[in-house]
């Protein structure tokens, strides 16, 4: 019995040993985390340094804040922008212009390391001047950073707009440029002629399949098949577009949405008559892989 609660006892303490080592340990890898107070202050100061350049409008300070080989994605970049050059011409610093970054805030900031390495997330709102674009915007960013000589250097980043922004930009209004403009108007005349021509292979290009639209007719509505068969129909009766108008129109744009409201007037030839219409017009676009498309409109006489 003696020596079983020897060997209990032994047992017991080497188990408490173990598991007293495995808590030390996870509490110093805790604590070697918590205790770079140095280079937390250090990377966090790096960062203010690069935002202080875009305000000084600072080229050179700018590109010595990142690491020749940097990689990353920049705000609105569609591609991997590889290299100290490659960010310089991206953000394009002018100390001659007017525009540019004036101030900023960070918000969730914090980092963690893995040896002379670490990864750095934070939200920065900042405040710009750049024209057509909202003074304010809140950035969402993740940078890399490694420790090189004892110094710490931005190696690569991912920089977003933050969802709170992107969600503000989605419900204001934008500012149709004149070739936006014309692209949009040149598509909404593509539409009508193609349906009075019956050309079904220019409408399936610009009418989706989710297609709405109310006509002039009460209570008509149609689908996409409805309207393809309408034009079909219209140009093997011998129906003919005389005359096509738009008196007045006006646009609103929201992202990647147009609405179009427009008076127009039409002369067709029909039946071995000239049939005049009018009324007006509200029609819906959206642009998908740079073509305007034409998912819904609702008709009326204008009576």
């Amino acid at each position: 019995m003696t020596l079983r609660l020897i060997g209990f006892s032994l047992f017991s303490f080497i188990l408490g040993a173990a598991l007293f080592g495995a808590l030390t340990t996870r509490v110093s890898t805790v604590n070697a985390q918590d205790d770079r107070t140095a280079d937390r202050a250090a990377i966090r100061a790096h960062i203010e340094s690069i935002f202080q350049a875009f305000i000084n409008k600072d080229a050179a300070a700018l590109r010595a804040t990142h690491a020749v080989n940097w990689l990353g994605y920049l705000e609105g970049s569609r591609t991997m922008i590889k290299g100290v050059d490659g960010y310089m011409d991206w953000n394009q610093v002018d100390p001659k212009s007017p525009y540019g970054m004036k101030s900023y805030k960070f918000r969730e900031f914090d980092m963690i390391f893995k040896g002379d390495a670490a990864f750095v997330c934070f939200v920065a709102d900042v405040e710009s001047n750049w024209p057509g674009a909202p003074p304010h915007r809140a950035l969402r960013i993740c940078d890399f950073y490694t420790k090189n000589n004892g110094n710490w250097i931005q190696n690569g980043s991912d920089t977003a707009l933050h969802q709170e922004s992107l969600e503000e930009q989605l419900a204001s209004p934008r500012v149709v440029g004149d070739q936006m403009k014309k692209r949009l108007l040149d598509a909404r005349e593509a539409v009508w002629h193609a349906w009075f021509a019956g050309d079904r292979a220019t409408l399936e290009k610009l009418i989706p399949q989710e297609t709405v639209a109310i006509e002039t007719e009460e209570n008509n509505w149609s689908n996409r098949q409805a309207i393809l068969e309408n034009s079909e129909n219209f140009a093997k009766s011998g129906g003919k577009l005389l005359k096509l108008e738009f008196q007045k129109t006006e646009i609103q744009m929201y992202g990647s949405t147009a609405v179009v409201y427009s008076n127009y007037s039409y002369a067709i030839e029909y039946g071995g008559q000239t049939i005049n219409k009018s009324g007006r017009v509200t029609e819906v676009f959206v642009l998908r892989n740079g073509q305007w498309v034409n998912p819904g409109w609702h008709m009326d006489s204008g009576k």
